[in-house]
């Protein structure tokens, strides 16, 4: 038998067995990845030393995660013919990559999360280094410019990670845009988590380089103008697109800091899913079989796999697949025992939260503890996100969930939320939540406190719009009976004042941005459309079905009709005391529907 590749990435096996079975053999490639303790780096490095033909010929060794006894001498001068080394998250110093830089061969080389604190020898091999991965150095003592000048000389690279965890704050890739004489010949850059990066910024670095095939963009603020999907042949990680967190998923897969991003991403475009996507849901598999023990991916890939199985879409999905990730979601539940009902819950449809009322309650419960324990610890992280995002959707249209949830002191725990943390995703989902109390007439006039109105009149001039319009809402809905307000001595009538400015700063209903939320149902708005004597709270609801239904026109058209909406909107649009606006956009819905329903069927309007 001749060997030419070998992989024993997490392979329990001992130093011994490991030359005995391997290093007689003519190999070209090893990946030694998190191999098992018993065969540190050192004696993997020492036993292909042994053999004088692996020394001028072993191309590729990979040692990832690979353990290092203190005081160990790490033998890579020694293999002259390598060209493709990758040392990611082990103790690697200085003088290691002094050492490793007069390979003559090398050309590629992944020196990310070592304790590195100097890039300077990368200079000995810059005439021939072709692929430098750097991201997560977090013992680098040089200064940026420092940094740069480095990168400056490597005029060979067609590849460069700079990618760096959102903790670090880096602003080298913001500084290395900037540079016109910097990369010449690169083809991939990955600045991902980078600090300040703007779409015009990377647009015009790429536009220099017309080579380039692949950027990273995920956890950063790039990525979204229209040049990221005009760009023939330019493949983008990122966050602003499904295509782009597929992309992130497939780069990602072992990176679990970035992985949970991409994850999250995936579970805010794939909440209200209705097409098959096979492929996404074979990422997201992957993702969770590789990081079986980390909550968060586990969780959000959980969420993300249920939201891409959900109602139909489960029928349109190869059943190994379906089979393959079901498997996966029993053993997150069986190695997170503690957070099994945080699983459950995400599974309850709409008739399910109706039938399982003892399950609920439990699940109501057990997720305010969540919640409760997260904010008491100031940890904001993504099972807080998803605790927030699993009541929001439990009490979602279920009066009997919004009873739970204020019964169970669930209105303390969330403005005690909303005291500690000040994060837009945060804000959105606990006023979320609240305006599906305040959608509950028997619960409403609970929220008519002090502290409920404090905390929403100052989040509706939020300069993030979801955490404005969410904080609309629940006034919306809480001023439209004034008989709480009467007895409590809070502002009702400058608070609507304020309610009705902030919607006129808005931007149009129509425009180009992402819908902000979607709905079940109309039947909330219903009350507020025929109330004729607050033309604020109409005002909130009709700028709502408007926004929605011109992102959505085949549901929320559809939807309008079934309800019985459109008679409201046909007495707002002829009633002669009606505000002008509020007629305004209520014909504009009328219009968006005929012009909708042109062509599939004759529907009764006013």
């Amino acid at each position: 038998m001749r060997l030419r590749l070998v992989n024993i990435k997490k392979a329990k096996i001992s130093t011994a067995a490991f030359i005995k079975a391997f290093c007689h053999h003519k190999l070209t490639e090893l990946d030694a990845t998190a191999a098992d303790p018993d065969l540190p780096m050192p004696n993997i490095l020492h036993g292909l030393c042994s053999n004088n033909w692996l020394q001028q010929n072993l191309q590729c060794l990979v040692l990832d995660s690979t353990s290092i006894r203190q005081d160990s001498r790490l033998l890579f001068g020694q293999l002259t013919g390598l060209r493709v080394l990758s040392v990611f998250s082990v103790c690697f110093h200085n003088e290691d990559l002094a050492n490793v830089s007069h390979l003559p061969k090398l050309e590629s080389l992944d020196i990310s999360n070592t304790l590195v604190t100097d890039i300077s020898a990368l200079l000995t091999c810059k005439d021939r280094l072709k692929s430098l991965k750097m991201h997560y150095m977090k013992c680098l003592t040089m200064t940026t410019p420092q940094i740069l000048e480095v990168i400056k000389e490597l005029r060979c690279l067609f590849h460069l990670d700079i990618s760096n965890h959102r903790q670090l704050q880096s602003d080298l890739a913001f500084h290395l845009l900037q540079q016109k004489d910097i990369l010449p010949n690169i083809v991939s850059l990955d600045i991902s988590g980078g600090s300040c990066i703007t779409d015009g910024a990377v647009e015009l670095f790429v536009r220099q380089r017309p080579a380039m095939q692949f950027v990273g963009l995920l956890a950063t603020d790039a990525g979204y103008s229209n040049f990221f999907t005009t760009q023939q042949g330019l493949r983008v990680a990122g966050g602003a697109s499904v295509a782009q967190i597929s992309e992130a998923l497939s780069q990602y897969r072992d990176r679990s800091c970035f992985l949970k991003e991409a994850l999250f991403r995936l579970f805010a475009e794939t909440f209200s899913m209705q097409a098959t996507m096979p492929a996404i849901l074979k990422l997201v598999a992957v993702g969770m079989r590789n990081h079986p023990l980390d909550l968060p991916v586990q969780f959000t890939a959980s969420a993300c796999a249920l939201n891409l199985t959900h109602q139909g879409l489960a029928r349109g999905m190869p059943v190994r697949l379906l089979s393959e990730v079901t498997c996966l979601l029993f053993k997150a539940l069986k190695n997170f025992p503690h957070y099994q009902q945080l699983f459950v819950c995400l599974q309850l449809s709409r008739e399910q939260t109706a039938q399982l009322k003892d399950e609920l309650l439990r699940a109501v419960k057990e997720l305010l503890a969540i919640v409760k324990q997260k904010t008491t610890e100031n940890l904001d992280d993504v099972t807080l996100l998803f605790a927030l995002k699993a009541l929001w959707n439990l009490t979602d249209e279920s009066p009997v969930a919004c009873k739970h949830f204020m019964e169970n002191q669930g209105l303390a725990v969330f403005i005690q939320v909303l005291e500690t943390f000040s994060r837009s995703p945060i804000q959105s989902k606990v006023l979320g939540l609240l305006n599906n109390v305040a959608e509950v007439r028997e619960l409403s006039s609970e929220l008519v406190t002090k502290d409920v109105v404090k905390h929403v009149s100052v989040l509706l001039h939020s300069t993030a719009m979801e955490v404005s319009y969410f904080a609309a809402g629940v006034i919306a809905h809480l001023a439209s009976d004034q008989r709480p307000w009467v007895s409590c001595g809070l502002q009702r009538t400058a608070l609507l004042q304020d309610l009705y400015v902030t919607i006129q700063n808005w931007p149009s209903s129509s425009c180009k941005m992402t819908a902000l939320v979607t709905y079940r149902s109309f039947k909330a708005f219903f009350p507020l459309l025929g109330n004729f004597s607050q033309p604020e709270v109409q005002l909130w609801a009709l700028w709502a079905m408007y926004h929605v239904c011109s992102k959505n026109p085949s549901k929320y058209c559809k939807m309008l009709a079934e309800e019985g909406g459109l008679q409201l909107l046909c007495d707002i649009q002829e009633h002669s005391e009606a505000d002008p606006q509020a007629q305004q956009i209520a014909a504009s819905i009328l219009d968006d529907f005929r012009v909708h329903f042109t062509n599939h069927q004759r529907l009764p309007l006013c």
